[in-house]
């Protein structure tokens, strides 16, 4: 530890209600304030994205706790700490509160050792995690915690924090003014993490000192921005910020609203997102989500995809923000999905049946003894290219997968089936 601890960590709040920004979690009664009195021995997972104040609660939990609280690494303390922890819990009055910080890095051993403890209350543990705690943490240790799930800092509990940080002793008590401008600029940059904001806030009145002023002004914000500072987005390929994000891409695309599949998809650029993946889900959603109702636009998105290979970023932005403004804006069909659902659906399920005896390869010698083509009518001799025979095995005989809808093309592919039933019925 240094000297002097980073802003950010000196203004961990030292009881739950000095926490800003998460009323619906630390208000009285709640299982966080029950643990912290001592009346409930129970366990919680804390999940939340960065800097929204999973550790600040355990922390403020911690001077007001009538317990023993412990604090472990979920990447330096192995099982046989752990195992020493507990070991030592068994002979107390008390179970002590364990803290587990970023307990998604607990490996699926480190996690078992702490499910017997916490089921049969020797410990009260609190876990903080930034990942889906549905797929990092033990099904079985989740069940036996409370969820807490902790939402991004709004602008204004941001700027409540940075008020708090200029006049508490453990900030800057007064010592130092910021233009409210300024507060309301670094609260919206900090994009609702409160560590992010309290740091710049402490860069910024840093650039002041050195020139010699104690107030910031927007001048000193701009000189900090210059030099590339800017809002830092909360991404991680492999958490939930990029299946959330690419999430909302597609959907913005499937709702056909371009500003909004254009905002997520500069979101997935602006965090380093592979543009091969984005390209790839182009493909596929020109398919899924528009079909036939445009099919001008699967080849769109291919072209996009090539494009991405032959040029490369930063310039094929500019073909993935075509596509993506290309599926948002096409009428909409999903009924090509649909149909190779179903149709996938009847063949696992055993609808299969034999291949009609005229619709078989004919073309080996042989094939005529075996009956295989016999009675095939060939379209083309006939007029229009049509005529009536049977193509799908016995057991699937007048299944209809592919139901076109009203929208876009597949209008016109509507009226086109419907000339063909009459033609082939006729």
């Amino acid at each position: 530890m240094t000297a002097k601890p980073p802003l950010a960590a000196r203004m961990r709040p030292t009881s739950l209600d000095q926490v800003v920004g998460q009323d619906h979690l630390v208000f009285p009664g709640s299982p966080l304030a029950m643990i912290a009195s001592g009346a409930l021995p129970g366990s919680v997972v804390l999940y939340g994205p960065p800097g929204t104040g999973k550790t600040s609660i355990a922390q403020a939990i911690a001077p007001s706790a009538t317990r023993e609280f412990v604090e472990l690494s979920a990447t330096r303390d192995g099982v046989p700490a752990m195992r020493k922890i507990i070991d030592a819990a068994m002979t107390n009055t008390k179970p002590p509160i364990v803290f587990v910080d970023e307990i998604h890095r607990l490996t699926k051993a480190q996690q078992d050792v702490l499910l017997p403890p916490v089921e049969h209350g020797v410990i009260s543990l609190i876990g903080a995690t930034t990942e889906n705690p549905s797929f990092s943490v033990n099904a079985a240790l989740l069940s036996r915690s409370s969820l807490c799930v902790l939402s991004p800092l709004t602008d204004q509990s941001i700027q409540e924090l940075l008020a708090r940080a200029l006049s508490d002793d453990r900030g800057y008590g007064d010592k130092v003014t910021v233009d409210d401008s300024v507060l309301a600029q670094i609260a919206r940059l900090a994009s609702g993490d409160a560590r992010q904001a309290l740091t710049r806030l402490e860069e910024l009145v840093q650039i002041a000192l050195a020139q010699r002023t104690n107030h910031v002004t927007e001048t000193h914000l701009a000189l900090q921005l210059s030099t590339g500072n800017m809002a830092i987005q909360r991404y991680d390929r492999d958490g939930d910020q990029h299946y959330d994000i690419v999430s909302a891409w597609i959907k913005s695309m499937r709702g056909s609203n371009p500003d909004a599949a254009l905002h997520w998809l500069a979101r997935l650029i602006e965090a380093g997102e592979d543009p091969r993946f984005i390209a790839r889900r182009l493909v596929v959603h020109a398919s899924e989500d528009v079909g036939m109702a445009d099919p001008s636009v699967l080849p769109l998105a291919v072209a996009a995809a090539q494009a991405v290979q032959l040029i490369g970023m930063p310039e094929a932005r500019l073909n993935l923000a075509h596509a993506t403004v290309a599926i948002a804006t096409a009428p909409k069909s999903n009924a090509v999905y649909r149909g190779i659902s179903q149709a996938l659906e009847d063949v696992q399920h055993g609808q299969t049946g034999e291949v009609p005896l005229h619709l078989r390869d004919a073309h080996y010698p042989g094939a005529a003894s075996l009956g295989h083509g016999a009675g095939y009518r060939y379209p083309h001799d006939y007029p229009y290219a049509m005529i009536a025979q049977e193509y799908l095995p016995d057991n699937a005989r007048g299944t209809r997968y592919y139901q076109p809808t009203q929208n876009g093309f597949e209008q016109q592919i509507t009226a086109r089936l419907s000339v063909i039933n009459q033609v082939t019925s006729s």
